[in-house]
């Protein structure tokens, strides 16, 4: 319930402070384990991508933001979980699966921080994919958050791995790395 109502606080701001738009909706699935992995500008990333979406995102969030007062409980309340940076959260992984495996959809920054460009990515997405088998939706947002100024947020169709799934090699991880980002930053207009 209360990720209902953040939601729509949330889409009349965006909406009205950032002239959000969201293209390519029809792209995510109704149902079943979907990622959402996108390109990371900003801390108001997480909500862009979601908030025009019928359906819960859930996202990870470095354990840090959890030890913040009052801001912690909310975003676990929200169903975001925690990470921890710097090296593998087996945590994370196993609670990300999960989440899949219930049929629920995560948001993912495959890059890992808030980045300009398209540097290299790390592989976290690219594992859960595999081992979850779920629908991965590349996304691009497009603007920079400045008042009163459009922001855009496109979702593209599903990466298709049916190739790399089919065969897989010792660099299957890299492979699918790459691949979800040429498909992020294929959205960029």
């Amino acid at each position: 319930m209360i990720y209902i109502f953040c939601r729509a606080v949330l889409r009349v701001l965006y909406g009205l402070l950032f002239r959000l738009e969201a293209q390519g909706r029809e792209h995510v699935p109704t149902d079943g384990p979907v990622i959402l992995c996108s390109n990371h500008l900003s801390n108001f990333d997480p909500p862009t991508i979601g908030i025009k979406l019928d359906r819960k995102v859930q996202f990870m969030a470095k354990k840090e933001l959890f030890d913040v007062p009052l801001f912690g409980k909310l975003i676990r309340s929200l169903g975001a979980f925690p990470v921890k940076r710097g090296g593998v959260s087996k945590e994370a992984i196993r609670a990300s699966i999960e989440l899949l495996n219930a049929g629920g959809m995560m948001g993912i920054f495959p890059e890992g921080t808030r980045k300009s460009s398209g540097d290299a990515a790390k592989k976290g997405a690219a594992m859960i994919a595999l081992r979850s088998g779920a629908a991965i939706v590349p996304v691009f947002i497009d603007g920079n958050y400045k008042l009163f100024r459009k922001t855009i947020v496109r979702y593209g169709p599903p990466v298709d791995l049916s190739d790399i799934v089919a065969e897989p090699s010792s660099d299957s991880l890299e492979r699918v790395t790459e691949r979800i980002m040429s498909h992020i930053w294929a959205l960029r207009k």
